[in-house]
């Protein structure tokens, strides 16, 4: 009886070998890749010093908290056809004008700053440069006896709606 033997391949030979070394070959080539890019872009703050953040958001804190204690409360409607932005405000303050930040909450370019000055019937009056629509942080700023108050609201901003400030 005579028997046969498969012959007898080198591993070097055999496909899947080197499949699979490959798979592992390019695992670790493209780790190695992530690792040196991510170590050259590392993620960036967006601040270094939370000590000034955190300074600032107590001041916006001591700025709402002043518009409480003066019982400010604002009606602000916006005409974009005229291109003009009018403010009654009541409460306890009188200030020599406003500053109407309409701040976009995704597009910075789109951000408006409208400065309001006072009219003979108590009420404010702005300048738009353009139509402003779309939701919008609404931030009003004022001074009272050298400090400066703050009114702030998130809205969704159209033309000829009244949009209540403090409330």
């Amino acid at each position: 009886m005579s028997s046969q033997q498969d012959p007898v391949i080198p591993w070097y030979k055999v496909t899947w070998v080197w499949l699979i070394l490959g798979i592992l070959g390019m695992s670790v080539v493209l780790g190695t890749s992530m690792l040196v890019i991510a170590t050259k872009n590392p993620p960036g703050l967006l601040s270094d010093n939370y000590y000034d953040v955190g300074k600032g958001i107590n001041t916006s804190l001591e700025r709402e908290e002043l518009a409480q204690r003066l019982k400010l409360k604002a009606d602000l409607v916006m005409d974009n056809e005229q291109g003009t932005a009018t403010l009654h405000l009541q409460g306890y303050s009188n200030p020599p004008q406003l500053l109407l930040n309409l701040i976009s909450p995704t597009q910075p370019d789109r951000d408006r700053r409208v400065v309001l000055q006072p009219q003979g019937d108590g009420s404010y009056t702005g300048n738009l440069l353009d139509a402003i629509e779309g939701r919008r942080f609404v931030e009003l700023i004022g001074q009272e006896g050298g400090k400066d108050w703050r009114l702030f609201e998130e809205e969704q901003v159209a033309s000829g709606q009244r949009i209540q400030l403090g409330e």
